[in-house]
């Protein structure tokens, strides 16, 4: 048998796991994978974890997972409409399951689930200040293998996993708004260049070029932005 750590060192040493794995991560998915191999590894006895999260339409979707057996429990929530998981993301809560096959509080869910060999439980929210991400959750194949103090150490490592999803996710929003900005910038300085060529070339007012761009465009059934690259690309190159 492993011996435990006190709790506050477990605790401790759990945060700074999860802490640690930010600068490792670029994506969401990367995180969500990470969190859900964390997670097998902080609760004993664990034999798959995995995360569910919300799609862009809202339909609840495994994001994560460590093996089949967790997506075929979890598939069985969302079609059911019923599950330890679904229920702690509705309350914002953790909700453990010692034996499934006794456990009444989602029937449907219990009698199927008891048939992939899954016999106990560990579900808890993903939840960011006030924000419900989804949650977290963990099966076992032995009856009552999560008790008080997995249930608070599960508490305690979903706001955690939470935090750096949350983390996570803005830095990737951050980046895909910062590549769009790139990307105007970039079609901006190629139309002004366009401008510039025709300006130049033809003895025209900024606006004239301009228009004389747009006309091009149409002409060659093209985007404002392809015909600049066009002229552009067409520029004598200076010789050094």
């Amino acid at each position: 048998m492993v011996e435990q750590l006190p709790l506050a060192d477990e605790l401790a040493a759990m945060s700074a796991r999860v802490s640690g794995l930010l600068p490792s991560v670029q994506t969401v998915r990367s995180a969500l994978d990470l969190v859900t191999s964390l997670a097998v590894e902080v609760l004993p006895g664990t034999a798959g974890a995995g995360i569910t999260l919300t799609d862009a339409r809202g339909v609840r979707v495994t994001a994560a997972a460590t093996g089949a057996v967790v997506e075929h429990a979890d598939a069985l929530q969302y079609e059911l409409g019923e599950g330890p998981c679904l229920t702690a993301w509705e309350q914002h809560g953790t909700v453990r399951v010692d034996d499934v096959r006794k456990d009444r509080r989602w029937p449907r869910w219990s009698t199927a689930v008891a048939g992939t060999g899954l016999r106990s439980c560990l579900s808890s929210a993903l939840v960011a200040g006030d924000v419900g991400l989804g949650a977290i959750k963990v099966y076992s194949h032995q009856v009552g293998s999560f008790g008080p103090r997995s249930e608070y150490l599960m508490h305690m490592f979903a706001a955690q996993a939470a935090t750096l999803v949350m983390e996570v996710r803005a830095a990737e929003r951050a980046q895909e708004i910062s590549e769009d900005l790139r990307a105007v910038i970039r079609q901006r300085d190629v139309v002004a260049l366009a401008k510039g060529v025709l300006m130049h070339r033809e003895r025209v007012s900024e606006d004239e070029a301009f228009v004389m761009l747009v006309a091009l465009a149409r002409q060659q059934r093209v985007t404002v932005h392809e015909a600049a690259e066009g002229l552009a690309r067409a520029m004598p190159r200076r010789r050094h």
